[in-house]
Order: structure tokens, then sequence, then C-alpha cells
């Protein structure tokens, strides 16, 4: 494993790097409120297998900057879908498999849609992660709205001071709330603290809840990915879908798992996970390197 950082016109993006250069590249994209930790144990294994591993700290997370002061600290999907499009650019890598979870998961799908020519496969946490947002005033049922109490929290500047004042209380309440049957959730924690102490992640997180409810502008440099991202595009990419059944996000909404499948047009398998929650690259890795093994090897 190596620790390294690129330069994209945006960002100074800090990843970690497994296996040979000259292998099938893989990026791994971890989620809110996470880090790279999440890959720990998926990413050396896949890198054995004879495959380019990359694991970047998203925007606003960890040793990843902003390379000016001026930029607009953005948590749009669109921002995180170009930064992963800049990623792969600026390491001259063609074509890589995604997997992601979360805001990782978005990136992953909104790249795999929309430039297909640079994604060989996409392994995907809950399905279809693209925010719709024709529709995100739109309300769901009480019950299905109750776990998303921390983005209506974020829309308000009590919220924002909330986070910023106690950046790993708030967010270890997540964690536990979101996998409550992960017994080892305390102590990876711990290891993943550190990457929201980063000086924007405060910015970016309360700027991504605010933006998919249209309470502030986005960045306009990300306006025309934006527009096409409004179409909700197919993936037409290789696509293996992982349902964990025990995520705490999902406790309000009764019945099958929904893995969007008219949103793919390649769907190779959706796979539940029983007892596993959201994060699932770290409670159940297993499941993601038998995902990519058999999209790729």
């Amino acid at each position: 494993m190596e620790h390294r950082i690129t330069s994209t016109p945006v960002l100074d993006i800090a990843y970690l790097e497994h296996g040979p250069a000259d292998g099938p590249a893989v990026v791994l994209l971890h989620g809110f409120p996470y880090d790279v930790r999440a890959y720990d144990e998926v990413a050396p294994t896949l890198a054995a297998s004879g495959l380019r591993v990359i694991v970047p700290w998203l925007r606003g997370y960890g040793p990843t900057r902003f390379r000016s002061a001026k930029t607009l600290r953005s948590g749009e999907q669109s921002a995180l879908a170009q930064d992963l499009l800049d990623l792969l650019d600026a390491l001259e890598i063609p074509r890589a498999a995604l997997v992601g979870y979360d805001w990782g998961g978005r990136a992953a799908c909104v790249v795999a849609a929309l430039r297909p020519d640079r994604v060989t496969a996409l392994v995907t946490v809950d399905g279809y992660n693209v925010h719709d947002l024709a529709v995100a005033g739109e309300p769901a049922p009480a019950a299905a709205e109750k776990p998303f109490w921390y983005q209506y929290f974020l829309q308000t500047e009590r919220g924002r001071r909330a986070l910023d004042r106690d950046r790993e209380g708030f967010c270890r309440l997540l964690w536990r709330d979101w996998s409550p049957q992960w017994a080892d959730a305390d102590r990876a924690f711990a290891a993943s603290a550190p990457s929201l102490h980063n000086p924007d992640f405060v910015d970016v997180v309360a700027h991504s809840y605010r933006v998919r409810h249209a309470l502030v502008p986005g960045d306009s440099r990300y306006a025309e990915l934006t527009r096409a991202i409004a179409a909700q595009p197919p993936i037409a990419v290789p696509t293996i879908v992982l349902t964990p059944l025990a995520d705490g996000l999902d406790a309000g909404i009764p019945g099958e798992p929904d893995a969007d499948p008219e949103h793919f047009t390649d769907l190779v398998d959706v796979v539940e996970l029983p007892d596993i929650g959201h994060n699932v690259p770290q409670e159940a890795p297993e499941a993601v390197i038998a995902a990519i093994r058999r999209l790729l090897l």
C-alpha cells in the first residue's frame, strides 16, 4: 500500500494505492461519514488478485484538500462524479471498475451512467444511487423520513454548528444507527474519525444536504453535468447490486429491497446481505471482494 496525492483542477486528492501499477484498475469509493478505512480488508485482497486498487478520500475528508480558497465547498453529486473523472484523468487510467456506497455510490453510478466508456464494471450498494432532484421536494411516508433526521438538521445553522462542534459524536451516532447489528462499529469508527477533521468537512457536508433540497445553489462549474444527471440516465455497464438488509437508513421502508432494476441494462445480479448495515465494505468485505472478482476475474 502507498499513500499518494495527485492534483486535479479543483483538488489535491489523497488516495491509497494497492497492487501492480499495470493491473486492471478498480476505484473504491467511501461514503458519508466514513473514509478509506472502509476498504482496509477489501483493497489488499483485490490487489493480491493482480488488480490495481485506488482508494481516494472524497472531497472534505482526510488529507484531500481544495486547491483554492475561492472554490465553493460543494457536496453535490455532480461534483463528486467530476472528482472521480478528474482522478482517473490525473492517474492516466482510461477505464476502471467502480465500487461505491452512499456518497461514493453516487459518484460511481453517475460516472457509470454518463461515461460508460470509462467504466469496466460497477458494484453499487443499494442500487441506483443517483438523486432525482426533480422530486426531491416530495415527502415519503413519515416512517421512511425518520432515519433522515440528520439531513433536515443540517439544513439549519443550528445543525451545522452541532456538526462543527462535535463531529465525532454526531457521526458516531449515525454509524450506530445505520449499522445496528455491527458489533465492531465503535472500534472501526475510531480509525476513521481523524478524516472528519478535514477543514472543509462541515462545509461540504452542509452543502450536500442543502443543495439536494434546493435550499442553496450548486457550483456553476458542474451545471452541465447536473443537467445530464437530471435525465436519470440508465447504467449500461455490467453491474452487481449489494443490498444490506439491516441498513438503518432503510428501517422505515417496508417491503422488498429496491435494486432499481429499471435503471440497469446489464444487471448481473442483486446480492442480499442479511444482518449487514449501511457500511457494507467494512461489515461484509467478502461480499464486495466476491462481486468484483465475479465481474473482472
